[in-house]
């Protein structure tokens, strides 16, 4: 990709906040630290506890306004005047991964899914499945933040996501490169379990509450449900993507 010196940090990096989870990252092995932002109001026992952790692990700590840690970690109330940027190795832009010799044949479109629990729960759950990208959105879905890290039990630094600005940005990027896009609703008329699905596939799951959003609904090629036999009227989103992504699994096509 010929702009790859443009990527911006938001693509490289998932940014954790607050003491406890920026030690847990420096003090991980297997987790690469790029950098220690400590608020320059930081003092005390806290701040030296971080200050000799960032030195043990060889990361550089730098020093900005209390305002500009809690700009740069998104979260007015919880960074504690500190936050680390963590290398996550297999996220990139969606469009470099569409850019790729063999682009990736089936991904997840996460679509206006705002609780971290069930972002977290996703990622690990795509990631276990073995899956080529899950599609995170930088705007309408929740941020990649430490609720979401906590709820996928770490697996988010090295979950393979994709960004892009929005969902229906993502659609219309997909759509162009030759995918077929796959939204999963109750009144879906194909199961899951029984559609036919060309070499590019993306299943988009939406909303807690909303489902697919209208503008990412006008580009959907087909709608698919999971069959529930059982008086339920709906799965929780995580829920169906676990069943989603190891219906993959089972025709080894994940």
């Amino acid at each position: 990709m010929g702009d790859d010196v443009a990527v911006s940090p938001k693509d490289r990096f998932l940014t954790v906040y607050g003491r406890k989870p920026v030690l847990e990252a420096l003090a991980d092995a297997d987790l690469r630290v790029d950098k220690v932002i400590l608020a320059d109001t930081a003092r005390g026992p806290a701040a030296a506890e971080i200050q000799r952790a960032a030195k043990a692990a060889g990361v550089a700590v730098q020093r900005a306004s209390a305002h500009r840690v809690k700009v740069l970690a998104g979260n007015g109330k919880q960074d504690q005047g500190v936050l680390a940027d963590v290398v996550a190795p297999r996220m990139r832009p969606l469009t470099a991964a569409l850019d790729d010799r063999r682009p990736p044949d089936r991904l997840l479109l996460l679509d206006g899914i705002t609780t971290p629990a069930n972002v977290g729960m996703i990622l690990r759950t795509a990631t276990a499945a073995g899956l080529a990208g899950v599609i995170v959105p930088r705007r309408g879905v929740a941020a990649l933040d430490p609720l979401v890290v906590k709820a996928s039990a770490g697996v988010a630094f090295r979950a393979p996501v994709l960004r892009c600005g929005s969902a229906r940005d993502a659609a219309e990027s997909l759509v162009e490169a030759g995918y077929s896009l796959y939204a999963l609703g109750a009144a879906g008329s194909t199961s899951v379990f029984e559609v036919d699905l060309p070499q590019r596939a993306v299943f988009v799951l939406g909303g807690e509450t909303a489902g697919v959003g209208s503008e990412v609904a006008e580009l959907v090629t087909e709608w698919v449900s999971i069959p529930m036999p059982g008086d339920v009227e709906s799965l929780n989103v995580s829920a169906a993507a676990a069943v989603v992504s190891f219906e993959l699994v089972r025709r080894g096509l994940s």
